[in-house]
């Protein structure tokens, strides 16, 4: 069969295409070798932690058996993912996965953002500094330690909380036994860790605003109000939008460490995710089971991705700010 002439010229020009990306790939690497032996340090860290131990997800699709070896151990296909839908854990996992996420998301999404705003409009310089190094500094706290200060300040008999409801005689609540506080004590102190931390990039993104934007807002008669409502936020949005998005494919990487440390069997029906039962079946378990373990957790990174393009695409739809 000939081949048209249309079809001929498409592939030459393709071919030129690549040719000539090549020919100015090869002399821009002779010129700016620095820039690419500069690069090659990331490429070799992503490759070497990042996709090689990609061949691992294959465990998710095998009875792995360590003595065989990945390749060796037996292949069931689905029947990993099947036992994980199908088991009386998936939907109570799914749910405090799910509501401790957007719970975290919707919450702490707003506060960096009116913190950078607050300290963008102080004059004072001490009073500034004071307040940015006093809400910085939660975040470089382990958490093994922040959950220790969390559990003392929550202890129903001496801790800080409890004495302060006791002064105003309010009965005392045993916070980290009841399974409903748990979602509450758990978004609000990371908040608290991590909200002078997250505005540093909008404190950026305030610095890059258009001084000029400000001054016509003043010679208009604009408060600091309307300025933070029509300049500044306008200003920040395509970074804050960035930031929703790369959030949001992460909607079920709640983190096992500080779940499980904050975990009893009083709150255990409320704060049971899936990192903290990948953990215990892949890990900490007697008959420890690294095929489901891997197939929850792939299932999850699959979940990850497909709302990461979801909400990526709409975002593009919506104000023309994406990730790509």
């Amino acid at each position: 069969m000939e081949v048209s002439a249309s079809k001929r010229k498409t592939w030459s020009a393709f071919v030129g295409k690549k040719e000539n990306y090549f020919t100015r790939l090869k002399k821009n690497a002779s010129s700016h070798w620095q820039l690419y032996l500069l690069m090659l340090l990331p490429i070799i860290y992503l490759l070497l932690f990042k996709y090689v131990p990609m061949y691992g997800a294959l465990i998710a699709f095998k009875n792995y058996i360590p003595t065989k070896g990945v390749w060796g151990s037996e292949w069931v296909g689905m029947k990993h993912f099947d036992r994980f839908f199908h088991s009386y854990e998936f939907v109570r996992i799914m749910k405090n996965t799910i509501l401790l996420s957007m719970y975290s998301l919707f919450a702490g999404f707003p506060f960096p953002i009116i913190l950078a705003l607050s300290l963008n409009y102080v004059n004072a310089r001490f009073f500034k500094k004071t307040v940015q190094m006093i809400t910085y500094a939660p975040h470089f706290i382990s958490t093994v330690v922040m959950v220790g200060i969390i559990l003392q300040m929550m202890d129903p008999r001496v801790g800080l909380v409890q004495t302060i409801m006791k002064y105003f005689g309010l009965p005392t609540v045993n916070f980290m036994g009841i399974p409903e506080w748990f979602s509450h004590v758990f978004v609000w102190s990371g908040i608290w860790q991590n909200v002078g931390f997250s505005c540093i990039i909008y404190l950026a993104a305030l610095a890059a605003v258009d001084p000029s934007l400000h001054e016509a807002a003043v010679m208009d008669g604009a408060n600091k109000i309307r300025r933070m409502w029509h300049v500044d936020l306008p200003g920040i949005m395509p970074v804050a939008v960035i930031l929703l998005i790369m959030n949001t494919g992460h909607v079920l990487d709640i983190g096992f460490e500080k779940v499980l440390l904050m975990q009893n069997p009083l709150n255990m029906s409320a704060s049971e995710v899936i990192d903290t039962f990948v953990y215990k079946v892949g890990l900490a378990s007697t008959a420890i089971n690294y095929s489901y373990s891997s197939a929850i957790g792939l299932f999850k990174s699959v979940i990850n991705l497909i709302l990461l393009v979801l909400v990526n695409r709409l975002a593009r739809k919506l104000g023309q700010t994406s990730l790509w």
